[in-house]
């Protein structure tokens, strides 16, 4: 029996058994070559991912996250060439928005978690080569990371270009493995544009131009919006029930133009992944919150854990929801709303903007199996079992499915 209530659920429900042979090392060597698993209507039929354009009708709206991977992962030597990894995963709030932080000039300040940082004993560490310096200085040690300002030249350049010559691509711990070259290019969309990611929207890796002209063709709508994807994706639940765990917050960036486009839609709506739908459901209780609380800020619009199990939707549709949030960035002369969104989606939550998803295979007792619950129920025990039974390959790299409310 599902709680009224996601902070009663027990994460302990939400658990299978994921041999280690199951996990996808390495992507497939094309990119649609993956297997596709359809949910539909209590169904389950399978299907190739490069033949995705038969199973979603003409009308619908498909929406990706066009967020790109950086190379987040710097690795440093200290003066006793003993090694110290630092993982950036995102800008101080003195400088919040990603965009502003990858295109700093000469410094910029990261929070970040240090491997060996006991080993961390002098002021500063250096990368170098090719004429460019890299600095890194600890400002402060919190307790979830550590606050790091970094300090290069030539000065001309910018964080991104910096991070581009000495990082090193954040494939998922999972993996067990360092990153190589195939990396480079197969962890990340074909389509991803705006840098500031730490981990790829992995529903996207299976997109190919030929996938894309298919939908095209089918008559398939798409829109592109941002969701920068963060570490915490990959951060267990530990708690034993959900009142106890802080879900992550991550950033999203969608302009007027997107949202309009939203707004006009009138067919299904599905969502490329699960941070295309936590970017979506996020915005219709935005826009609730911009109907019924005549909000000031864009900080009183941001989504928390809780929000969708404590306000009131009742009667409140979509376009409705879509239309607020719009009408109120148009007043506001608002061209796009950068913020964070920490919306928890599990059951019994009902999916408000969304009719189906196209997700990859996610690890036992994660937020992100929580959230393709609340969507199938509990089918998706189902649906993980026929995947294994039937040589599915799973998470980051592994194969994808279609699954419908």
């Amino acid at each position: 029996m599902t709680p009224s209530h996601p902070s009663q659920l027990s994460i302990l429900d939400f658990t299978y058994d994921l041999p280690s042979e199951k996990i996808a090392k390495y992507p497939l060597q094309e990119r649609d070559a993956s297997k596709l698993l359809i949910f539909k209507a209590g169904k389950i039929q399978e299907e190739k991912f490069s033949d995705i354009s038969n199973f979603i009708e003409p009308g619908t709206l498909l929406v990706f996250n066009k967020t790109k991977v950086i190379r987040a992962r710097l690795n440093f030597n200290n003066s006793k060439s003993q090694p110290i990894e630092i993982f950036c995963l995102e800008p101080n709030e003195v400088n919040p928005e990603i965009a502003t932080a990858m295109n700093a000039q000469k410094t910029v300040r990261w929070n970040c978690l240090v491997g060996n940082l006991r080993q961390w004993k002098e002021k500063e560490i250096k990368l170098k080569a090719d004429g460019l310096c890299l600095v890194a200085e600890i400002i402060q040690k919190e307790k979830q990371h550590v606050e790091i300002e970094f300090n290069w030249t030539p000065s001309t350049l910018t964080f991104s270009e910096v991070i581009e010559k000495f990082g090193n691509t954040p494939i998922p711990p999972y993996l067990n493995r360092k990153s190589e070259q195939i990396d480079e290019q197969r962890y990340q969309t074909i389509y991803a544009k705006e840098e500031g990611s730490v981990a790829a929207p992995t529903a996207g890796l299976h997109f190919t131009e030929n996938v894309l002209r298919n939908l095209r063709d089918a008559k398939i709508d798409t829109l592109a919006l941002t969701l920068h994807v963060s570490a915490g994706t990959f951060k267990p639940v530990k708690a034993e029930k959900m009142q106890d765990h802080t879900m992550h917050a991550e950033w999203m960036e969608v302009s007027l133009e997107e949202l309009k486009h939203l707004c006009s839609q009138t067919g299904k709506i599905v969502a490329v992944g699960t941070t295309t739908l936590r970017t979506l459901e996020s915005l219709y209780w935005m826009g609730l919150k911009a109907l019924v609380n005549n909000p000031k800020e864009l900080a009183d619009l941001a989504v928390t854990q809780w929000d969708p199990y404590g306000l009131d939707s009742t009667n409140v549709t979509k376009t409705e929801s879509l239309s607020a949030l719009y009408t109120w960035m148009e007043e506001r002369q608002m061209k796009k709303i950068v913020c964070h969104t920490a919306i928890l989606i599990a059951p019994p939550y009902q999916l408000k903007v969304c009719e189906g998803i196209v997700t990859n295979f996610h690890q036992p007792q994660s937020t992100l199996l929580l959230l393709v619950s609340s969507i199938v129920g509990e089918k998706w025990r189902t649906i993980y079992e026929y995947a294994l039974d039937h040589n599915f390959r799973f998470l980051s790299y592994g194969d994808s499915s279609l699954l419908w409310k």
